[in-house]
């Protein structure tokens, strides 16, 4: 048996503390009786839950990894009819939403779940969860807006924190900058580079967490390992729920048909990252 809370959270239909918010308005219920105390628990798949009288599936928790390419949008819909990354997913039978947001240009690794909590602690500004870019700007990147991106940029909604900031290549026409961040602003990366005047050509996040993005092809999804289930759990002070693949699952999951089936002449074949 587990909290009603957590269930509803590995559901992927609200955070842990949603959910109690909706326990102690007497929205949920366990096998037609109102709860509304936050101790109660019961077994998913024995008793019947619903919250507003709708009966929820409980999923298993599932991760996923996906190298966004550039011209989608990181939503479920898109009110203006664009390309969104949901459908880059086939195979997926779990509803997974997207882990924060790459802009529409910005490519690089999402992490899609159904795991509430898991996105909550992740996108919580608390837990400080590096992200990692790889920024092809305009022209040399000087020694003083190295400094000034290390020490913090002043944009309009604040000063950022101080990045980790590495020069890869440069050269008089465009350079190429890693930078590590922990914030998550809109279009944070893009603002600052432009801020000390090197405009962002091109845009891709290479690492979230403890997850990197590797050698996975534009379009293309995987499951987390195991080693990176446990670490990504870690990484969000939350205690690992099951590893949901045993390894003769993982031999013959939708892993594969999704990676080999989407965008394969689209995008075409992988690019090293790293």
């Amino acid at each position: 048996m587990e909290r009603l809370q957590k269930i509803l959270a590995q559901a992927g239909i609200a955070s842990r503390r949603k959910a109690e918010e909706w326990i102690l308005a007497g929205r949920v219920s366990v096998n037609g009786k109102v709860v509304r105390e936050l101790g109660v628990k019961a077994t998913p798949g024995r008793d019947t839950i619903a919250v507003d009288d709708q009966v929820i599936t409980v999923q298993r928790t599932v991760n996923i990894v996906l190298h966004k390419p550039t011209s989608y949008v990181t939503t479920v819909v898109d009110p203006e009819g664009r390309r969104t990354v949901m459908e880059l997913i086939e195979g997926v039978a779990e509803r997974v939403y997207p882990v924060g947001r790459l802009d529409y240009e910005t490519s690089g690794l999402l992490l899609l779940s159904n795991d509430g909590d898991l996105t909550h602690r992740l996108l919580h500004p608390s837990h400080h969860v590096d992200k990692v870019y790889r920024a092809t700007v305009l022209g040399l990147v000087e020694r003083e807006a190295l400094d000034q991106l290390r020490r913090g940029v002043r944009l309009e909604d604040g000063v950022t924190a101080p990045a980790e900031v590495t020069v890869l290549r440069q050269h008089p026409l465009e350079s190429v900058v890693e930078i590590r961040i922990h914030e998550g602003r809109n279009r944070q990366v893009r603002r600052m580079f432009e801020t000390v005047g090197n405009p962002v050509k091109r845009l891709k996040r290479v690492q979230f967490g403890p997850l990197e993005l590797g050698t996975l092809p534009p379009g293309k999804w995987r499951w987390l390992t195991e080693l990176e289930w446990q670490a990504l759990y870690a990484a969000a002070n939350l205690p690992a729920p099951p590893y949901p693949f045993s390894t003769r699952e993982k031999a013959s999951s939708p892993r594969d048909r999704g990676r080999n089936a989407v965008g394969q002449k689209r995008f075409g074949g992988a690019k090293r990252s790293r």
